[in-house]
């Protein structure tokens, strides 16, 4: 049997290296902070705050929930687990779709949309506070591009790989 032959490691340089570990090193204690802010201000996740923006920018605030767990990125089982604590506080409601029995939707409901009201300024603040006021607008510019590309990289990967 013919094994490939190993590929050579590309290493990273020192400027991808302090790219690369300047991300991650920054990235995990950021969303940390934000995640405990809503926390403390709300009794929100910002999984939680992810649900409701999600499904209040959605027509008829309602999604389908197979739908809501890619953007999410949870799996069935993750989303269930990830609603159950909104339905208990009345935030949020699954409803059978009316265009397909087998789906079920989940909808965003008033006292979810007042939560999203009050604790959407708030994280804005928060926002700002831990990522945007240490930045410059040309920073801001050059993040948003950055992550555009690594987003579209990644696509096309997907896309290769299907």
């Amino acid at each position: 049997m013919n094994t490939p032959e190993p590929t050579a490691v590309l290493w990273l340089d020192q400027t991808e290296m302090a790219a690369w570990r300047t991300f991650i090193e920054t990235v995990e204690p950021l969303l940390a902070d934000l995640d405990t802010d809503l926390l403390n201000d709300h009794g929100l996740s910002t999984g939680d705050y992810e649900v409701f923006v999600f499904l209040s920018e959605s027509p008829g605030n309602a999604m389908r929930m197979c739908d809501l767990a890619v953007r999410l990125r949870l799996s069935p089982s993750g989303l269930t687990r990830r609603l159950d604590g909104l339905v208990r506080m009345g935030y949020v409601r699954r409803e059978p779709s009316s265009v397909d029995r087998r789906v079920a939707n989940a909808v965003i409901t008033d006292a979810g949309m007042e939560m999203l009201g009050r604790a959407a300024p708030d994280h804005v603040d928060s926002v700002r506070r831990h990522f945007l006021d240490h930045l410059t607008p040309q920073q801001m510019v050059a993040i948003a591009d950055a992550f555009a590309t690594v987003a579209r990289g990644r696509q096309s990967l997907k896309n290769a790989a299907a």
